[in-house]
């Protein structure tokens, strides 16, 4: 779950990923909060519930398991025209610690970063 000060602005962009991915439009609970449901996992977009501004977390990431590098790029370039920022270095495989993994990372307009994940 991830809060976010304006949803409406939320819906687009996450619409727009998870259907890179193959998954559906957000369910809005009557909270009015956002609900993805895809692969087995949930995701929740939400506006505090104490009623403070949505801030990110400074080192935390949410990651997006996807089934190839095409998948990783499409979840990518959806993001950045659905109001995400791309951030680290561009799309592309990293090696380290015995592990090979392809990494797309953005900031959801939030500032929230995440990143969709292939491995080798």
């Amino acid at each position: 779950m991830v809060g976010s000060d304006d949803i409406d602005r939320s819906k687009t962009f996450y619409d727009a990923t998870f259907k890179a991915l193959g998954g559906r439009e957000a369910i809005t609970d009557p909270k009015g909060r956002l609900i993805y449901l895809h692969n087995g996992g949930t995701f929740l977009v939400t506006k505090p519930i104490d009623g403070n501004a949505a801030t990110f977390a400074n080192g935390g990431t949410i990651g997006f398991t996807v089934e190839n590098p095409e998948m990783a790029d499409a979840w990518h370039k959806a993001g950045l025209e659905a109001g995400g920022k791309a951030i680290e270095d561009p799309p592309g495989w990293r090696e380290g610690g015995g592990m090979k993994l392809y990494l797309a990372y953005l900031r959801d307009p939030d500032g929230n970063k995440i990143c969709a994940m292939c491995r080798g």
